[in-house]
């Protein structure tokens, strides 16, 4: 599992793993609804298991409680509670797999937003991107290394117990899937965690980021068509054990599973593309070449005579003013739409601003990432830019600089691709 992939992986962004990067000026929140039940917290990460986990549980149940009936048959109904067992388990496995991810994040100084218990696996949601291909191999390969321990941690403990027994059952099956997450996890494709190795490697050769992740992107596309292909085949030719007695629903549950983990895999690759481009382009987004000129007014200025000295000004931003020309509020640009032509003389600025917070004050030289994340801090419709020196050099809107994010991701890249 990657840092944000899925199937026993994590998968990063949602860089965005997976999942789609916020907008200037909406806050990402770590607690927010729809990341699942919120079980707890580690090491002040919290951690979520989404709605989908259950459904992945219950077939999890329903299929290990099939195979134990075959190997313990003694247990009559009671299968089905060692199955449910066996489930929770193996995803106490995989959060063991984040969490290793999660350490070396925060080693690393780098922020983790959540950990989510999901469909097919996990994902530790890393919110920046490793500084060199060394960390990033690192955090990479953490993961399936813990899945590794963990399979030899549970060998060793088939020794201590009597096998045929439900502890020696349970310790067997846990080894081997944790074997399983370990392979699945060191196959060279985004988003695995061999792919984020892959990437991290052509990194270091090329000394080109975007390189890397186009080569790992394009193993983790080839890796999903050979999924969608090979799953089945295996099962069929009974390569993957003995498939001699498989009925029909058996070969469309293949194709079905096989199918997903494609599109899983598929999907991720292309995020990682989008995201490798977003970054790349992100330093075009300059807080000083999208900030609006801006004239200052009293608080009492009606809006009509404000709205006046900008168009004489060619400015097309309001500052709020006190008594000693300090800015205390920005007039809201959308509030300005909202009041009808024939009532802007009667109605004052200061009831269309919004009071200035420390928050909404940036740097004229804040750029790319830096800029996009300060934004995020303090969500807002405008904001007061200032030099160095305190002076103000005007405002920028959210709309403009969305705008702008919009633009620079349409654009052809030179990059390849």
């Amino acid at each position: 599992m990657n840092q944000d992939d899925e199937s026993g992986e994590s998968t990063r962004p949602r860089s965005e793993p997976t999942g789609s990067t916020p907008g200037p000026g909406r806050r990402r929140r770590t607690d927010k609804p729809g990341g699942g039940l919120l079980m707890g917290r580690i090491l002040g990460v919290p951690v979520y298991v989404a709605p989908s986990w259950f459904l992945v549980a219950a077939l999890i149940t329903w299929v290990f409680g099939g195979q134990l009936d075959r190997v313990l048959p003694e247990l009559g109904s009671a299968r089905y509670l060692v199955s449910l067992f066996f489930a929770v388990a193996f995803y106490a496995s995989v959060l063991v797999h984040e969490l290793a991810h999660t350490v070396a994040a925060l080693r690393f100084e780098l922020p983790v937003r959540r950990i989510q218990l999901q469909f097919f696996g996990g994902v530790s949601e890393i919110e920046k991107e490793s500084e060199t291909p060394g960390r990033e191999f690192v955090l990479a390969f953490v993961g399936p290394l813990l899945s590794l321990v963990l399979a030899g941690v549970f060998y060793a403990g088939m020794h201590a117990v009597e096998p045929g027994t439900v502890p020696g059952v349970l310790l067997a099956g846990l080894m081997i899937s944790n074997l399983i997450v370990a392979a699945f996890n060191f196959l060279p494709g985004l988003p695995l965690d061999g792919g984020r190795m892959l990437r991290a490697v052509v990194w270091k050769i090329t000394g080109n980021p975007m390189t890397g992740t186009v080569a790992a992107a394009w193993f983790g596309r080839a890796l999903a068509v050979a999924v969608l292909i090979g799953l089945p085949l295996l099962t069929q030719t009974g390569a993957l054990g003995d498939t001699a007695d498989l009925s029909g629903m058996d070969t469309v549950m293949d194709a079905l599973l096989a199918a997903i983990l494609a599109a899983i895999i598929w999907t991720g690759a292309g995020n990682s593309l989008r995201m490798a481009r977003l970054r790349e382009r992100l330093p075009d987004l300059r807080a000083r070449a999208l900030t609006r000129r801006a004239v200052p007014v009293p608080s009492e200025t009606p809006l009509s005579e404000a709205l006046r000295r900008a168009n004489e000004a060619g400015a097309r931003a309001l500052v709020v003013v006190d008594g000693q020309g300090e800015p205390t509020a920005l007039v809201r640009e959308a509030a300005i739409v909202g009041v009808p032509q024939h009532r802007r003389p009667w109605v004052a600025v200061s009831g269309l601003a919004q009071d200035l917070t420390d928050g909404m004050r940036i740097p004229a030289d804040l750029a790319g990432e830096a800029l996009l994340e300060r934004l995020r801090e303090t969500p807002a419709t405008e904001y007061l830019v200032v030099e160095d020196t305190g002076e103000v050099y005007g405002v920028l809107s959210t709309a403009d600089v969305e705008r702008a994010f919009v633009q620079a991701m349409a654009r052809p890249g030179t990059g390849p691709r």
